[in-house]
């Protein structure tokens, strides 16, 4: 199979012929016809995730859409045929997206929704999971809740944006004037990004904080968050990484969840679940509840080098996608 192997940190991609890999127990072999391309990606490339970087060389990429081509012993809930998508390697010792074929843990993987090209499908797993492991499994939105998404015309932010809607939460989302537009689309409230704190609590929550916050940037949005947090409000982060003081949210015993979503391939525990929500999150987006946007550009593999530029350039509308076949 051709493959797209790094071989040391920031450099380009090698384009290799590499032995096609057969399933081992409890894994399928899936032709990958797309494969979504996400920062965390480009960070592993460039040596900034050292808690997620494969040893090198190694073939990198997160998520796939694709047909599964070959069942490993014991794996009984898919079949050859069967058009599957996934977040499903790219960190530590699993084999990434940007080839021809993989062989993936079972429980990593859904059944593709149909009305999604592959295309479409590679741009939603790891967006989705992480919007929902911090929405739903961690700060539990209920139906009336205030919720702030930062961000909310990102990747993960407008996942955030439509599973809060789906859920009859009130939606709020921060984004630059440009991006007003696209989330109200979604059903969400846009606030400037810049506009202070204090002036969007007070008017759109009669001061007292919003119920739910769901933090995309990190950084200053995340101090924000601790800041917009209603008294036992829950706050959700997939970028807290930095050094924050966490007294303003304390006095207001607010909860704060971290979400790391590639825990589950790297520490193999709770694959399950991750494919649990992708069956859920197909039956959402048939019934036309939940859409990904993918950037129009066309990538392959012979120019994916771009793809991963484009996903921290600022020049990306909706999700990057790699066209494997």
């Amino acid at each position: 199979m051709r493959a797209l192997l790094t071989n040391t940190y920031e450099s380009e991609f090698v384009s290799t012929q590499m032995e096609k890999p057969t399933p081992k127990k409890g894994e399928v072999l899936v032709k990958i016809h797309a494969s979504g391309v996400n920062p965390i990606d480009n960070k592993i490339r460039l040596g900034l995730s050292p808690y997620a970087s494969p040893v090198l060389p190694a073939v990198l990429g997160t998520d796939l859409a694709g047909v599964i081509e070959a069942i490993g012993e014991g794996v009984t809930e898919f079949k050859v045929g069967d058009e599957v998508y996934g977040l499903a390697g790219g960190v530590l010792g699993l084999q990434g997206t940007l080839a021809e074929y993989t062989a993936v843990d079972a429980d990593l993987l859904a059944i593709k929704p149909k009305n999604l090209s592959m295309k479409e499908a590679a741009g939603v797993p790891l967006v989705l999971l992480t919007a929902w492991e911090g929405l739903i499994d961690r700060a539990r939105v209920q139906k009336g809740d205030k919720v702030l998404v930062h961000a909310g015309a990102g990747g993960v932010g407008h996942m955030v944006v439509q599973l809060a809607k789906n859920l009859g939460a009130e939606v709020y989302a921060t984004v630059s004037e440009q991006k007003a537009d696209f989330v109200k689309s979604f059903g969400a409230t846009p606030i400037d990004k810049n506009t202070p704190v204090e002036d969007y609590v007070n008017q759109y929550t009669d001061g007292e904080g919003f119920d739910v916050i769901y933090d995309t940037l990190g950084g200053q949005s995340f101090d924000d968050s601790l800041k917009a947090i209603r008294h036992y409000g829950q706050i959700a982060s997939c970028y807290a990484f930095g050094t924050h003081t966490l007294a303003t949210s304390s006095l207001r015993s607010a909860s704060i969840h971290g979400v790391f979503v590639l825990h589950p391939m790297i520490g193999n525990e709770r694959r399950k679940h991750h494919g649990d929500i992708l069956k859920q999150t197909t039956k959402l987006i048939e019934e036309g509840k939940l859409k990904p946007i993918i950037d129009p550009r066309k990538f392959t593999l012979d120019n994916a080098m771009e793809a991963h530029k484009a996903v921290s350039d600022g020049s990306s509308v909706g999700k990057i996608v790699v066209d494997i076949v």
